[in-house]
């Protein structure tokens, strides 16, 4: 029996999964290969759709935008053809911020209060490890508590969507799902077949994910203390802000990295990805097109709206900006990563001074970050899959890496 559907959302045309659909098999090659980005829909009967719902094998970006949105971006609009469909973009933080939340904690009061107030009955989330903080554990949060416990991010690649085996037979009707773009992609796809009567998609931007091996690789390389390292995040003062366990914090020049170690360290899944900005979901909260300290908030949709309706009266709101100019800097860093070139740390932290105080900020500083990751990744599938580059890049992605001169490949 084909499951209910949850709204007139984009399904490809397969067969619905049906009880004999099983899961793939723990340490199998996934049908992406190398380009896996472990998402979890292979770890599910949903694996049923993996040929059409894989954002590695195909991409779909304007039948997912048109069918999640009513429509899909507008090119010629430089923050649409940027950050994706929109209603609405602001900037923000908690009045109250959570303790223990990796920066205010906006994500996890979206979910507390979408089970509160009855919006939905689970929220997709992802825990951690009791053995390994950094080792992330999928989740149906059904109370608050459940949500809270997985607050901060988990840099790792996550099978999110390994829990959507848990749905039929569990009452969940009303999912709120958090993820990122390849696990709202698969999600989307599939959507209209899951036991559900709604779902709202709260998206997290992403970009260079690694393996938990990857991980420790990173850590090791970058920071004094690897093993007392909570929680770390790129941030828009062009440096890596680590939080450890004893509440100190520690700050790393993105030019201070150690390219040539870990230039190959991120996921190919990563390296080959451009829905940096989530497009699929309904509402987006990040950090990249915000300034230091705040987060940057779009809505797609409806739902989106009414996923914030939630908190906005919780929130320090404010318009977004942008300042800067982004492209010279952009230029230079394609041909320095390309080149894995290691700046002395005395060298990176008075260009990530001069940086921070004249270069890109707010949107621009958003527009930085996709310009350099879309350009590397385009260079790094021409190099890696010449045969996937035709189909695998976006018109909106080869629009922007269009106004760049990149290495031959």
């Amino acid at each position: 029996m084909q499951p209910i559907g949850c709204g007139d959302v984009f399904s490809p045309p397969v067969p619905a999964p049906h009880e004999k659909a099983r899961p793939l098999a723990k340490g199998s090659v996934y049908p992406a290969k190398d380009l896996c980005s472990q998402c979890g829909l292979c770890d599910s009967r949903w694996v049923a759709y993996v040929k059409q719902s894989c954002a590695f094998l195909e991409q779909r970006f304007e039948a997912m935008e048109e069918q999640a949105h009513g429509r899909s971006r507008d090119l010629d609009n430089q923050d649409e053809l940027y950050f994706g469909v929109q209603q609405r973009m602001l900037s923000a933080r908690l009045l109250q911020p959570l303790d223990g939340a990796q920066w205010t904690g906006i994500v996890s009061r979206i979910g507390v209060r979408a089970l509160e107030s009855g919006l939905v009955d689970a929220v997709l989330c992802v825990g951690q490890s009791p053995d390994d903080r950094f080792t992330p554990v999928p989740r149906l949060a059904r109370t608050p508590e459940e949500v809270l416990s997985a607050r901060v991010n988990k840099p790792t690649l996550s099978p999110n969507l390994e829990v959507l085996e848990q749905l039929p037979g569990s009452g969940i009707r009303r999912l709120m799902a958090i993820g990122v773009g390849c696990q709202i992609q698969a999600l989307r796809a599939v959507q209209s077949t899951l036991p559900l009567d709604d779902l709202y998609v709260l998206g997290l931007p992403c970009v260079d994910n690694v393996s938990r091996q990857g991980l420790q690789t990173f850590l090791e390389s970058t920071v004094s203390s690897p093993e007392t390292v909570v929680h770390y995040e790129f941030m828009q003062d062009f440096r890596i802000h680590f939080r450890h366990s004893d509440g100190r914090t520690e700050t790393v020049p993105f030019f201070g990295l150690d390219t040539p170690k870990l230039k190959d360290v991120f996921a190919p899944s990563c390296l080959s990805c451009f829905d940096y900005t989530n497009a699929g979901a309904d509402l987006v909260v990040g950090y990249m097109g915000a300034t230091f300290g705040r987060q940057w908030i779009t809505v797609r949709n409806p739902k989106g709206q009414v996923l914030l309706d939630l908190v906005e009266d919780e929130l320090d709101v404010a318009p977004v900006s942008s300042s800067g100019d982004r492209r010279a800097a952009v230029q230079q860093g394609i041909e320095a990563y390309d080149k894995a070139v290691r700046l002395p740390l005395w060298l990176a932290r008075l260009v990530g001074f001069f940086v921070e105080r004249f270069g890109p900020r707010g949107l621009e500083y958003g527009r930085f970050s996709i310009d350099s990751h879309f350009t590397r990744n385009a260079l790094w599938l021409r190099r890696h899959h010449p045969e996937k580059v035709a189909a695998h890049i976006p018109a909106f992605a080869r629009r922007i890496v269009s106004r760049y001169r990149l290495p031959d490949a």
